[in-house]
């Protein structure tokens, strides 16, 4: 059987779309579901079906991911082991702030010191990022939660993250330089990440355990249009810190003082007990521990 049938089989179970797996990997769709449809042939039982618009794997599809995860690892284990390569692909589930703030510049290090190295960074939720690390889909994962963020996983710490309120410059709890008292979020709105977000329901705890109402202005799942919103008098709003830095250090927002001391989260990677540590990971792994760069 042909590795590509069944690298392309992993791609749209992925990707939960013929379409898209076609794009990422540079075929027609066509032939995806020629490659499929010869899969479902070799096997003798559907692999995917449909909901309406969605696919999903049928339960022999769901057993059959699982090994195929298993033996395309262990090729490319065995493409390195015997050939010394430094290339192959790196797969790496993060969720959106961290692969839009603090990721990049470590990428950019990664990827001088291996040019062949194919990395696909993919934004996920925290539940899905566990999971799909778990299962093998990703070789590693990175997350803004308390440590450990699961201890069946290797978590390693990288370092605490704060997280900030912020508002803009002309905001009445700025200009009066007293910072935040429980009291202000009586009468502030404030402008949330969506829901199930880990720092978002941290501050909503905090906030009951205070007796004092959340009032959400706006509930969004984009870290940029916050910041805008935020920007334009629309609310202020909580944020890692490294999601604002260059709006507080530009002065298009300001940071607000507030007396809670633990309001922070651990920054830390991901790791399947038993994944096998390729040397562009374990040097990935290094850049990260190394802290940023200056």
């Amino acid at each position: 059987m042909d590795l590509t049938y069944l690298r392309t089989f992993r791609q749209v179970a992925r990707r939960g779309s013929f379409t898209r797996a076609a794009e990422e990997l540079g075929y027609a769709q066509s032939s995806v579901t020629m490659q499929i449809q010869k899969l479902e042939r070799e096997y003798g039982v559907p692999l995917f079906e449909r909901y309406g618009r969605q696919l999903r794997l049928t339960p022999p599809g769901e057993t059959l991911l699982g090994l195929v995860v298993q033996m395309l690892e262990l090729y490319d284990q065995s493409k390195e082991i015997v050939a010394n390569q430094l290339t192959g692909t790196l797969t790496i589930g993060t969720i959106h702030s961290l692969a839009a703030y603090y990721l990049p510049i470590h990428l950019h290090t990664l990827k001088m010191a291996y040019p062949g190295l194919n990395i696909q960074l993919v934004p996920d939720s925290e539940a899905s990022i566990l999971t799909k690390v778990r299962e093998g889909d990703y070789d590693v994962g990175l997350l803004l939660d308390h440590f450990p963020a699961d201890p069946t996983l290797t978590c390693t710490l990288i370092r605490e993250e704060p997280l900030v309120f912020i508002a803009p410059h002309h905001h009445p709890l700025a200009l009066s330089g007293e910072g935040l008292a429980y009291a202000d979020f009586q009468s502030t709105e404030v402008i949330v990440t969506e829901d199930g977000c880990l720092y978002r329901g941290m501050f909503e705890r905090l906030l009951k355990e205070h007796d004092v109402a959340l009032r959400i202005g706006f509930e969004l799942g984009n870290l940029e249009a916050i910041k805008r919103c935020v920007m334009n008098g629309l609310g202020i709003a909580l944020l890692p810190r490294i999601a604002v830095d260059m709006e507080l250090s530009q002065g298009t927002l300001v940071q607000l003082p507030f007396p809670h001391t633990h309001l922070a989260m651990d920054l830390q990677v991901l790791l399947h007990p038993k994944k096998w540590m390729s040397q562009p990971l374990q040097t990935f792994l290094r850049i990260l521990q190394a802290g940023d760069p200056l």
